[in-house]
């Protein structure tokens, strides 16, 4: 039964990572990840506008906007 549920929440997220959204949309953060964006003005990459974090429990909080230039960096719990 865990297998299943695992599996197709692996397939489920690869799904997602496959199918292309829009410039502006974060990706969604795995279950029991850390994940952290931070989206800049531009694609200088130099002024931060705004800022996004999911936590392990996947709580969430975040500030500013976001945009299309973003650098995301995710962490298993």
């Amino acid at each position: 039964m865990i297998r299943r549920v695992l599996m197709t929440a692996a397939l489920v997220a690869t799904t997602i990572l496959a199918v292309p959204g829009s410039p502006a949309q974060a990706r969604a953060c795995p279950l029991d990840w850390y994940c952290h964006w931070v989206y800049y003005s531009d694609s200088t990459y130099t002024t931060v506008v705004g800022e996004r974090v999911t936590g392990c429990p996947g709580d969430s909080s975040g500030w500013g906007v976001r945009s299309s230039h973003q650098e995301y960096t995710e962490f298993p719990c």
